[in-house]
């Protein structure tokens, strides 16, 4: 099929053209309009692909098959029809995000260039997301000071607004460039050159200076799949996160009546605060056990069978475990212990070491009477029954 010419080549900011339709297509199973020649960019080489209005249509997708052929699938309302071959048409790519997109590829040019110069890692592959941005290198780890140095030579770069240029050499001249990396191409290889910082052959879309990237930014290092791998951020989509997180910032400061920059101190403060008010309820619970369990120790032996049946209000599964491992540690206990909160009743049952009651079935009989669920194993087993359940005589009704 026909070969489309493409006219972000020659000029990314270009986003208003006419083209004529030569057929229409298919792409994945849905019809396309194939033009003469688009300023539409084709989701490749990891970059996303343009969005628009083409013909008056929404433009949802932009492909390009192995012959060359760009696909425009557009929105068609229902009962409507894709415009005709040779039908002349407007197409307008979205602003925003080409720009966005022209800015993270770029970025991604200079940091892959300068993570070989810092760090001698090479890219294998990148991905441009709409969330989320990607160079996966040769690497097995990443030195996060190593790639902190790279972040800073490539905004280093960024402040000298340095040309780019985009052009089809010649073999002759193809052959003396220093490319950062091989081709994936064998014809009209197409190379990006930033300066004399980076040369390397690419189909994207780039901005013409490196000052209209406007900043790149790290967010992150980690191990993928056995490769090093940056996550990072350029452009409006660094500038906006970064706007996002300082509002965030202003508003945990306002929330903790400190300044922006004394956040982290507060936060370490509360978190300080918050332990050592674990520890002391953790050390309330262990006294309330241990007073629980004296109580109902009485009981236990008194009762013929070793057992003791108690409702505990306001006691959860955790409290009601710390009770029963201290009267279990009584070999021939059994300890059949709910608790009352607003949520529900938990239960559980245990038994000592020398003691033989069967813990999960008990505790399985008495969730299919009483409409809850529980189970577990001979020796231990908690659940959960329904608000108000007369436990005691519950246990009562079951047992032998």
């Amino acid at each position: 099929m026909h070969s489309t010419e493409r006219l972000y080549h020659a000029d990314p900011f270009l986003l208003r053209f006419t083209a004529r339709v030569v057929a229409h297509g298919a792409w994945s199973g849905a019809p396309s309009v194939v033009l003469e020649r688009t300023a539409f960019y084709p989701e490749a080489g990891g970059q996303m692909g343009d969005r628009g209005v083409l013909g008056g249509l929404p433009v949802r997708d932009v492909q390009v098959d192995d012959a060359g052929t760009v696909h425009h699938l557009l929105d068609v309302p229902e009962g409507g029809a894709l415009p005709a071959p040779g039908t002349e048409l407007t197409g307008e790519v979205e602003k925003l995000r080409r720009r966005a997109n022209m800015a993270l590829h770029t970025g991604q040019h200079m940091l892959s260039r300068a993570l070989v110069d810092v760090a001698g890692a090479a890219t294998v592959s990148s991905r441009l997301g709409e969330t989320l941005c990607t160079i996966d290198t040769d690497q097995d780890t990443l030195d996060e000071c190593q790639v902190a140095e790279a972040e800073t030579l490539v905004n280093a770069i960024i402040d000298e607004d340095i040309p780019i240029r985009a052009f089809f050499p010649t073999p002759e001249e193809l052959a003396a460039l220093p490319l950062r990396r091989a081709p994936k191409v064998t014809d009209n290889i197409r190379v990006i050159q930033i300066g004399d910082f980076d040369v390397s052959p690419c189909g994207g879309t780039h901005c013409t200076r490196s000052a209209q990237v406007g900043l790149v930014r790290v967010l992150g290092v980690e191990r993928y799949k056995g490769k090093g791998r940056v996550l990072f951020s350029a452009g409006p989509r660094a500038r906006r996160e970064l706007w996002d997180e300082a509002g965030t910032l202003r508003a945990m400061g306002r929330a903790f009546t400190c300044g922006a920059m004394e956040v982290p101190a507060a936060v370490d403060k509360l978190r300080r605060e918050l332990t050592e008010a674990r520890e002391a309820l953790g050390a309330a619970r262990a006294r309330l056990a241990e007073h629980t369990a004296g109580a109902l120790a009485a009981a236990l032996e008194a009762s013929p069978d070793k057992r003791v049946v108690a409702v505990l209000d306001g006691a959860g599964p955790e409290q009601l475990r710390a009770v029963a491992a201290r009267l279990t540690s009584r070999p021939e206990a059994v300890v059949l212990l709910a608790g009352r909160v607003p949520e529900g009743m938990p239960v559980l049952i245990a038994r000592g070491a020398s003691a033989t009651f069967g813990c999960g079935a008990f505790l399985k009989r008495a969730a299919e009477a009483a409409g809850g669920r529980g189970g577990g194993r001979p020796e231990h087993a908690e659940g959960r029954l329904p608000p108000g359940t007369d436990w005691p005589a519950l246990v009562a009704s079951l047992s032998p």
